[in-house]
C-alpha cells in the first residue's frame, strides 16, 4: 500500500506539471492574416498618406499597432484564465468607462464628426474595440455561472440583455451604429450557446428591430447609406461612389487580380482603400482566387474557435468554451459585414476587415483576442493531457482488487516455493491479478 501511495503521488505530481499546447491552425490563420495585412496595407496606402506624411506614413503606423498587438496576445497567451474571472465584474465596469471616456475634453478625440476615441499619445484608440474584449469575457463568465438559469428563467436572460442594451446606448450617442448591431449579434450567439432557448431571444428581437429600424430612418446620413447600396449608381458621384468605386475595383480583379502593387482605385479614387475598403484592394489585385483564400482563413479561424469551444463546453470548461465562442462570434461577423460591405450586399459600416485592415486599435484589439483564444486551446490541451494522463492510474486502482496491496519486485523469486507458483493463471478471462498490480507500478514509476 505504501508503494502504491508513493507512486500516486509522484503520478500527481507529473499530471501538475504538464502543460499545453497553443492550436496550431489558429496560430497560422493568426499569422497569416497579419503577414496578408502588412502587404496589402502597404499596398494599398502607397498613395493615401499625403505629400508631407510620405508613402509609408500608414504601414509604419499599421507595424507599430501589429508591434504592440503582439505584446497584448503575448500577455493574453500567458494570462490563467481563472485568473482572469477573478476580475469579471470590474471587466464590466471598464467598458461602460471606456465608453464615457471619449466625452472627456482632454482624452476625448472627435473624427469625423464621430466622438469615438481618445488620445492616447502617438495615435487614438478607438475605445469600442477593448469594449468587445472585455464583453466577451464577461459574458462569458455570466454564462458559466447562470447558465442553468438562463435557460429556465427570464431574469437571468435579461441581465444581459439590459447590459447589452446600455452599452448600446452609450455607442449610439458616439455615434457607432456598426459596432452597436455587432455587440448585439455577439450577445445573441453567445446566449443561444449558452443555453437560451431561442423562442425568449425573439421576443427582446421583436422590440428591439424597429428601434433599428427607427434609428436609420430618422437619421439623415444613415438613411443616405441605405438608399446608396441598394443603388449607388445612381448618384455614382454622390452618395454612391465610395460603393460604386469598391464594385468597380472588384470587377477589375476578375479570376487572378491585375497584380499585387498595380491596383488603379487605390490611387485615391477609393475612399478609405486601406481601412474599411481594403478588401476591394485585394480583390483588384489578387483576383477571385485570393478572395477566396481569405474568405476561407476567416471561415477556418471561425470554425475552428468554434470547435474548440464545443470540446472545452464538453470538458465542462464552460468559461474558456464561452471565451471561444465570443471571439469566433466576432471574427466570423465582423469579417462578414466588412467584406458584405465591400462587395456592395450590406450598406456601409466602419468596420475593419480584422488583421488586415489598417486601424491601430482594431490590430491591437484583435491580436489580444487570436492570444486570448490560444490561451483558450493551450488550457484546453494542458487539460486534455491531464484526464489522458491520470485516466489509466484512477481505473486500475478502482478496477484491480489487489492494486492496494503490496507487491514484491518483479524479479523476486521466494525460496520456499516452486515456479509453478510465480503465475497466477486467469479464471474466466479476467485479467490476472499481479500482472495488473504490477502494470500500476510501472505507472506509478
Amino acid at each position: 500500500m505504501a508503494a502504491i501511495g508513493i507512486g500516486n503521488i509522484r503520478q500527481a505530481a507529473r499530471v501538475n506539471e504538464l502543460g499545453g499546447r497553443f492550436d496550431p491552425w489558429i496560430l497560422g490563420v493568426a499569422v497569416t492574416l497579419a503577414s496578408v495585412g502588412v502587404v496589402m496595407v502597404g499596398s494599398a496606402a502607397i498613395a493615401g498618406g499625403g505629400v508631407d506624411a510620405g508613402p509609408w506614413y500608414f504601414l509604419s503606423r499599421h507595424l507599430l499597432a501589429l508591434a504592440i498587438g503582439l505584446g497584448l496576445a503575448v500577455a493574453a497567451m500567458c494570462c490563467e484564465l481563472k485568473e482572469l474571472e477573478k476580475y469579471n465584474q470590474k471587466l464590466l465596469l471598464a467598458c461602460a468607462l471606456l465608453l464615457a471616456l471619449v466625452w472627456v475634453p482632454v482624452l476625448g478625440k472627435s473624427v469625423n464628426g464621430a466622438q469615438r476615441w481618445i488620445t492616447l499619445g502617438v495615435f487614438n484608440f478607438q475605445v469600442v474595440e477593448a469594449v468587445k474584449l472585455l464583453y466577451i469575457v464577461w459574458l462569458a463568465s455570466y454564462l458559466k455561472r447562470y447558465s442553468e438559469d438562463v435557460a429556465v428563467t427570464l431574469g437571468a436572460l435579461m441581465k444581459p440583455v439590459g447590459v447589452v442594451s446600455l452599452l448600446v446606448v452609450l455607442l449610439l450617442l458616439q455615434p457607432d451604429f456598426g459596432s452597436s448591431v455587432l455587440l448585439i449579434c455577439i450577445t445573441a450567439g453567445m446566449l443561444l450557446l449558452g443555453g437560451a432557448p431561442i423562442k425568449r431571444l425573439i421576443a427582446p428581437g421583436v422590440l428591439l428591430t424597429p428601434v433599428l429600424i427607427a434609428l436609420i430612418v430618422f437619421e439623415p446620413y444613415r438613411m443616405r447609406r441605405v438608399t446608396s447600396f441598394m443603388d449607388p449608381w445612381q448618384d455614382q458621384l454622390g452618395a454612391g461612389y465610395q460603393l460604386s468605386n469598391a464594385l468597380m475595383a472588384i470587377g477589375r480583379g476578375e479570376w487572378f487580380g491585375v497584380g499585387l502593387g498595380a491596383s488603379i482605385q487605390k490611387l485615391n479614387y477609393l475612399p478609405e482603400a486601406h481601412t474599411d475598403f481594403i478588401f476591394s484592394v485585394l480583390a483588384e489585385e489578387l483576383g477571385f482566387a485570393g478572395v477566396t483564400v481569405i474568405v476561407g482563413l476567416y471561415a477556418l479561424l471561425a470554425g475552428r474557435a468554434f470547435w474548440l469551444g464545443m470540446r472545452c463546453v464538453e470538458m465542462r470548461r464552460h468559461f474558456s468554451g464561452y471565451i471561444a465562442f465570443g471571439i469566433a462570434l466576432w471574427m466570423g461577423l465582423q469579417s462578414c459585414v466588412s467584406m458584405g460591405v465591400n462587395l456592395g450586399l450590406l450598406p456601409t459600416k466602419g468596420l475593419t476587415l480584422p488583421m488586415i485592415s489598417s486601424g491601430g486599435s482594431s490590430v491591437m484589439m484583435s491580436c489580444a483576442a487570436l492570444g486570448l483564444l490560444l490561451r483558450v486551446s493551450w488550457e484546453y490541451e494542458r487539460a486534455r493531457r491531464q484526464v489522458a494522463k491520470h485516466r489509466p492510474v484512477s481505473e486500475v486502482t478502482a478496477a484491480s482488487p489487489t492494486a492496494s496491496v503490496a507487491v514484491p519486485p518483479v524479479n523476486h523469486v521466494p525460496a520456499n516455493r516452486s515456479s509453478r507458483h510465480q503465475r497466477v493463471e486467469p479464471v474466466m478471462g479476467q485479467a490476472r491479478p499481479e500482472s495488473a498490480a504490477l502494470a500500476a507500478l510501472r505507472r506509478a514509476r
